[in-house]
This record gives structure tokens, sequence and C-alpha cells, in this order.
């Protein structure tokens, strides 16, 4: 292995483990001309050790082979996760050119290792000998999952046939770059100019200030999904409709971010790698190793509520279109009669909720508030510690006996350079084999004020709030020997649940007094507004179910094709699609269209998506038990911790599932949620 010169060991930090505490990499330090560097020595030091893994004399043990391959990677896996902190949430041209320059790169690297025909017969030799080991549970398994990752990924394959996954791969990791730089570029260029004040009217004076351009006019920025928060309150219906339409539109208005052709590609490069592995399409590849096991049962859960949610959403749109009289209502309109709608049943509006709702008073009083409860852990601010931006929180978190736990960071304001939607990140996953502590991000989009103005949420931005801490919570809980199973590295479906579950904390009334007062005043929400808050939580659920569904079914659509039945017109597909389901009504658009759906075409959420409502199966037989079980308190919250959010990934899902609850989940209360039955 070569040596790394001091001086690039000085002039580089990603070269070396960070000196601050917990190892939080010294985002101060770090520039663009860092990574490249970084990724080379990591992928040749990597392949070096495998190699000596390899090809060891000594017959193949746990230690010398599995455990071996566990403390491999350290420079790379340091190097890759700060890539994906700063490209994921300050991104720049330097770092979308790295992007794609070494997506490529790191699949061969990748492929390198799995493919490896003598490192895999060392692992297939233990694999063999398992049972036989005398191995605890944690080690035993990590043998299985080892194995599994290796035959997955084409350890058995033909030279040839191994030849033509590399292909598949390294155009897949290009494809999918290109997809995740398009949309956030097309996010930016979409943003609706609007010239006038009076065109903003309805909107609150801090969104208005938030849109204030350098020329005086103002600008709309688009978030992710189909549906944008501003539509909400414009009273213009001009400009909801252009809001609305920009939406709608990207990735297929047949400019430099088109998507329409990557995704198609993308479909169909997935079906290849899923035919050259012996399986019948991607879908089937994929649910091979989630909770939900196969394409059937995903696609009877689906099947099962598309109608309800369908005819829900049809009854939700008769309400308001009374509300709007003559002019025929489109999906433009339907947040902004939705919320007349809910005023009307419940006397109040968004506006009312904000001014109870200041980002900082929400994190520490309420989501922290709610942990210290539950796991009696605690909070500190460590203003010593940077983040990667000056508006980042930093805070160390602690045992109940004042032992450390990990840190916690917070990046909550959108950036035209950040990537949309709201999401959970391990700055440094726990491992004991490498005495690690764990570092945990949360990301979102929440409208930044104006300098000395207070940040003010919506009730969709505190829901994500407490949603993502629940991610926060499963990689700081986190208690496993091996970095593979350090978090959140559990089955796609499986991953949202803690995070779901969490969310039930934000209405909780305990919880829910100590953080909602008046940023002003700190006078109290009203009783009479909080019981509205409450009653309103199910909402045109038709609606929100229906656009989720739609987005769920159309991801298992492009996914259960052969190679051969990939379609060239990516629009027509997905409306063809929704029609044959049921769901082409015209009002509620997928929660994500093909051409900007970033978790399936960019992400890891290929042929996943349903599993934020497979996961919500869970989540609404876990808060029925949380209820029945005297709710916010130490010992519900210790089981959790203890039976599922500390294990990850080192047993089998539903079996830490069942650890906890006791019993297999009831589908009942998830139904109930969601409208579906009465």
């Amino acid at each position: 292995m070569a040596m790394i010169a001091v001086a690039e060991l000085r002039s580089n930090p990603l070269l070396t483990e960070s000196s601050l505490p917990y190892q939080l990499p010294p985002f101060e330090q770090i520039r663009n001309e860092h990574f490249a560097p970084a990724f080379d020595r990591g992928m040749v030091e990597q392949l070096a050790e495998m190699n000596a893994i390899a090809t060891r004399k000594a017959k193949p043990t746990f230690a010398n082979t599995i455990e071996a391959m566990e403390r491999s990677g350290v420079l790379l896996g340091r190097a890759t996760r700060v890539f994906g902190i700063l490209h994921g949430s300050l991104t720049n041209p330097e770092l979308d050119k790295l992007d794609s320059q070494y997506a490529p790169k790191f699949a061969a690297h990748g492929d390198a290792i799995r493919l490896n025909a003598v490192l895999f017969a060392r692992i297939q030799a233990i694999y063999g000998q398992r049972e036989k080991l005398k191995l605890d549970a944690e080690s035993k398994r990590l043998v299985e999952r080892y194995y599994d990752d290796f035959v997955r990924a084409g350890a058995k394959l033909s030279e040839a046939q191994k030849a033509k996954l590399r292909t598949i791969n390294a155009d897949l990791a290009r494809l999918q770059a290109q997809f995740r730089q398009n949309v956030l570029k097309e996010v930016n260029a979409s943003a609706v100019a609007v010239t006038s004040r009076d065109e903003l009217r309805g909107l609150p004076e801090s969104d208005i200030k938030a849109a204030m351009a350098s020329d005086g006019n103002y600008s709309l920025r688009l978030s992710n999904t189909s549906g944008q928060p501003v539509l909400d309150a414009l009273e213009d219906p001009a400009v909801r409709q252009r809001v609305m339409a920009a939406s709608l539109a990207r990735g297929m208005r047949g400019n430099e971010y088109d998507n329409r052709a990557v995704v198609t590609a993308i479909a169909r490069r997935r079906a290849e790698l899923a035919a050259l592995l012996g399986f019948p399409n991607f879908a089937a590849y994929q649910l091979k190793e989630q909770t939900a096991g196969t394409v059937e049962a995903v696609n009877k859960i689906l099947g099962r509520i598309a109608p309800a949610a369908v005819a829900n959403a049809r009854k939700e749109a008769a309400e308001m279109q009374t509300l709007a009289g003559s002019a025929p209502l489109t999906a433009a309109d339907w947040s902004f009669y939705g919320e007349k709608v809910r005023a009307a049943k419940y006397a109040f509006d968004e506006s009312q909720l904000q001014p109870y709702y200041e980002l900082r008073r929400v994190l520490v009083d309420g989501v922290f508030f709610a942990a210290t409860k539950l796991y009696g852990i605690t909070f500190k601010q460590r203003k010593d510690l940077k983040g990667y931006t000056p508006d980042m929180m930093v805070f160390e978190v602690f045992n109940s006996d004042g032992s450390a736990l990990g840190l916690f960071l917070g990046d909550f304001h959108a950036r035209p350079n950040k990537r949309g939607g709201a999401w959970a990140s391990a700055y440094v996953p726990q491992s004991k084999l490498r005495g690690w502590k764990p570092v945990i991000g949360n990301h979102q989009n929440i409208p930044k004020p104006p300098d000395g103005q207070p940040t003010l949420l919506t009730q969709d931005h505190v829901r994500t709030i407490f949603h993502e801490f629940g991610h926060a919570l499963h990689g700081l809980f986190s208690n496993v020997k091996y970095p593979r199973f350090s978090g959140t590295s559990v089955p796609r479906d499986f991953v949202e649940f803690p995070s779901q579950v969490n969310e039930m904390w934000a209405a909780w009334p305990e919880v829910f007094r100590n953080y909602a007062v008046h940023h002003q005043t700190g006078a109290p929400m009203p009783k009479g507004l909080l019981d509205k808050v409450q009653a309103a939580e199910k909402f045109h659920q038709g609606f929100k179910t229906m656009e989720m569904t739609a987005a769920s079914i159309v991801d298992q659509a492009w996914h259960q094709l052969k190679p051969e039945e990939i379609p060239d017109d990516a629009v027509a597909f997905e409306a063809a699609v929704l029609k044959k389901h049921g769901l082409d009504f015209d009002l509620v658009p997928p929660r994500y269209r093909s051409t900007y759906f970033s978790h399936v075409f960019g992400g890891g959420y290929a042929a996943g998506y349903y599993s934020y409502l497979w996961s919500e199966v869970l989540d609404a037989d876990t808060v029925e038990w949380f209820k029945q079980n005297g709710g916010l308190k130490r010992e519900n919250g210790d089981r959790l911790r203890d039976r599922l959010l500390s294990r990850g990934g080192s047993k089998e899902a539903m079996g830490l599932y069942r650890d906890f609850r006791g019993a297999d989940p009831d589908t009942t209360p998830f139904l109930r949620r969601r409208a579906l039955v009465e």
C-alpha cells in the first residue's frame, strides 16, 4: 500500500480521522479539491485490504475474512459520507462534476470487490460452516448478510455475465447522478417569477419577504413534490395555475434538464440487471430483501388502498367544488379550497397556527422534550462545534446516566443548492468494532426568513421535524458491533417505521402544550385551536393517501417490467398506469411524477416507495400500543429502544418488531387513520 506524504496529510483533512469530538467532520477545513485525492486513495487502500484478505494463505475464518472486511474501507467511507452530506445540502458545480465523474468509478470499485471470485470463495466457505462456528447471533447474521450481498451483486455469475453486469452498474451510476442533478437544477430554473406584490396576496408576510428577489420582483421557488406549499394560501388563481403548471412540467420541458429519456434508460438498465441475476423484474429483485418479500404482497396492499383513496378524494373534491362555485376545480386549486373547507369545518387555517410554531421552540421544547420524557436522554448545544453552514445547530446527546451518546446536527433551512425534501444522514455511524459513537444530521427545506425574523413553521414542517428525528433516534440509539448493521441499516420498507412512530408525539397533549406557544407573547395555543388541530388530523386523507398511493403504483409499474417492455415515452406510460388503476383523477396528481421522482430514479427507493405506506401499518399499530400502555413513559421508551431501535439491522426486521410489540401488526389502525374504513 502506498504511503501518504506528510504534506498531503496536513493539507487534506479527509485523509485522517477527525480530531473533533465524536470525529465530527471538520467542515470548515474541507474544500472541493480534497475529495478526488481522498476518493482515489480510499479506493486503492480498500482494494489492497480486500486483496490481502482474499489471498491470505491461512484458511478462512470469521476473524480473518468477515470481520477483516468490516474493518476495511475507513478512508473511503469517511470521504464518501462527507461528500454525500455536502453534495446533498450545499452543492456547487464542482461537486456536481465530481458526482458525475466518480459515480461510475464507485460502481466499478464495488464490482471489483463483490465480483472477486477468490474473496467470495472464502465467504462461501465460512457461510457453509456458520452453524458450527459457535458465533454470536450478530456475527452469524453478518456472515449471512455478506454472503447474500455478494450473491445479489453477481458473485455467482460467469465471467462474461460479470462483465455485462459491470457495464450495467456503471451506466446506472452515471444515469442516476444525471437524474439527481437535473432535478435540482430544474427546481431552480422553474421558480415562478411574480412582478406584483398584489399577486402574492394571501401569503404570510414572512413568505412574501422570503420570495423577494434582488431586482425588487418576487420568485416562488418550487419544492420537490407535485403540490406546492404556497398553493395553500395564494388567492390569485392565475398565479396558482402558473405554480402548479411549473411544478408538473419539471423534467419534461425539452430543455437541458429533461429527464424523460433518463427515466426510461434507468428503468431499462435496472430490468436488464434483474434479468441477468435471474429475477423476472427489478421489483422482484428489490423486494426479496424487504419485509414485504414479494411483488404480489405489495400489489395486494396497494390494490386494496387505491380504490378507497380515490373514492374519498372524489368526495373531498365535491366539497371543495361547492366553495369554488361555477369555476371548475383544478389541481392548482385543491390546497387553496382545501384550506377553506378546513376553515369551515374546524374554524382555523394554517396562518393561525404558524405564530405558535417557532423553529427552535418546536425542536427544543417539542422534539427534545418528548425524547427526554420517553428515553431519558438530554441535549446540550455545542456552539463550539460547527456544521457546514453558520445557521446549523449542533447538540451533544447524553444518556439518562450522563454518559455520552453522540451528536445531533440540524440543517433546517432551504437553499437553492440543497436538494429538495427532508432526510437524515449518519455523519459517523455507530460501531463498537471501530469504537465510533454516532453523529447524526437532520435536513429540511424550511424557507429562511429575513435576518432578525423568527422561523415560523407550518403544520407539515412540525410533523416533518418529529419524523426526521425518529430517524435520528434510530441512528443515535444504535448499539451494534458491526458497521454493516448500524442505525438505519434495515430493509427499506422498515426504515420509515421508527420515524413515523415519532410523529405521534407532535400532537401528544403534554408535548404539544410545551412547544406550541406564541413566539411573541409566550401564550399557549388556545385549547379550542388545539382541539381543532387534533380533530383535523384526518382532514383530506383521501387526497393524501391517493397521491402517495399513485406514486407508489407508478414506481412499481416501472420496476415490474421486463427489459423489452420498457416504454420509450415515460409520460404516456405513467398516464396509462394511472388510468389502469383508476388513479387518473386530474385533481390529484401523484406526489411525484416520474421525471422528478428522486426517491426512485435518483435515490435508494427504487421499487420501494410503497414503504412509506407499508411502514405506516407498523407505525399505526405501534401508536395504538403506546396509547394502551400509558403513552409517554420511560418504560415504554426503554422497551422500544432496547428491543428495536438499538438493534439496527442485527436481526431480521419483523423479528425486531415482534420482540417489541409482542405480536404481528394489526392493519386496522392504519386503515382507520387513513379513513379507509369506518
